[in-house]
């Protein structure tokens, strides 16, 4: 749509869309909208759209993922969540527990994240674990513990659902629904996520590629959702150094097809808390909207995942850190930017 269109304009092309059998996908962005158009089996002529008032093109996208692509929205997403913000100039650090274990343990990390100016706070109330005798997490119960983290520190809450039950919990009482790597491609599970109001922290499956990765964001935007953050956290290679290979090169890499902000996860990618914080330097210098991290106040104790979350001291290190970086990227980008538009 051109810039000025109204939102009676908006309103007409969706209509027509709509009166044509197929479903419109109307998607704001910084300058203009964007009206994504699905259910086709093949082109859709442009003539009913093109000379509607406050069309600007018409564009044919084909790619198998519509919406996901920068063909379709140009504008980058950006997630925001009161003051908390993902996919904009500062990086978004996403810290918390990897399981809710009990209050007091919640509540000490939940400090030193607000403490460190960070806005979002994560924390599994249910955890899909390889042995079925593992810690489970503590269902709504962690879910509650996680609410009166918002209540009590203002920070934003991101928590996976490993099921739809799961999911109707999560969209009551968090902020963002995590979908993990183990459900990337549960297409029932994400097409319930894409009903959810919430955004969707999407994971990238143990061995998916980039165009199923962005497929699987395509199916929870299908179905009305466009609120959605990629997460890389390592695919399963035959490296033994590291529980799996973090791909770092997928984030510039899904930056150019997609629209979507992508994040990286450090702690589940190498499973070593003295490989988190290298990893989540070399992150944020490729251009990572931000990283999702564990830390534990006495992770020798923990219920889950101990080996990887880190220390107090440790996180409080790291984020200075990554603030710098982001500075350095922030400067160098904002040069070569000047220096283009000079050329």
């Amino acid at each position: 749509m051109k810039s000025d269109a109204t939102e009676s304009d908006i309103r007409r092309v969706v209509e027509t869309i709509e009166s044509l059998g197929f479903k419109a996908h109307p998607m704001p962005g910084a300058n203009r909208t964007a009206i994504g158009l699905t259910g086709n089996q093949g082109p859709v002529p442009t003539d009913p759209f093109a000379d509607l008032p406050g069309v600007a093109e018409c564009v044919r996208v084909t790619k198998p993922y519509k919406l996901v692509g920068r063909d379709l929205k140009h504008d980058k997403t950006i997630i925001k969540i009161g003051d908390a913000e993902l996919g904009g100039e500062e990086p978004a650090i996403i810290a918390g527990v990897c399981a809710v274990e009990s209050y007091e343990q919640t509540m000490l990390t939940a400090e030193v994240v607000a403490e460190m100016g960070c806005k979002w706070f994560r924390g599994g109330a249910f955890k899909p674990r390889t042995s079925p005798y593992a810690f489970q997490g503590l269902a709504e119960e962690g879910l509650k513990i996680l609410a009166d983290v918002r209540e009590r520190f203002g920070l934003a809450i991101v928590t996976e659902a490993v099921d739809e039950p799961a999911l109707d919990l999560c969209e009551r009482y968090a902020d963002v629904i995590q979908i993990g790597t183990r459900n990337s491609q549960n297409f029932s599970l994400l097409k319930r996520a894409g009903q959810a109001r919430k955004p969707i922290l999407l994971k990238r499956g143990m061995s998916s590629t980039l165009e199923e990765f962005l497929l699987a964001a395509e199916y929870v935007m299908s179905e009305g959702n466009y609120q959605v953050i990629l997460c890389e956290r390592g695919v399963r290679t035959f490296g033994s150094h590291s529980r799996f290979t973090p791909d770092l090169s997928v984030i510039p890499a899904a930056q150019r097809l997609s629209h979507l902000p992508i994040i990286f996860d450090p702690s589940h990618s190498t499973g070593n808390r003295e490989t988190v914080i290298p990893m989540a330097r070399a992150a944020i210098a490729v251009g990572a909207d931000g990283i999702l991290v564990d830390i534990h106040p006495y992770p020798e104790r923990a219920l889950c995942d101990g080996p990887q979350a880190l220390l107090f001291d440790m996180f409080r290190e790291m984020v200075g850190q990554l603030r710098a970086i982001a500075e350095i990227v922030k400067t160098h980008s904002a040069v070569h930017n000047v220096a283009a538009q000079g050329a």
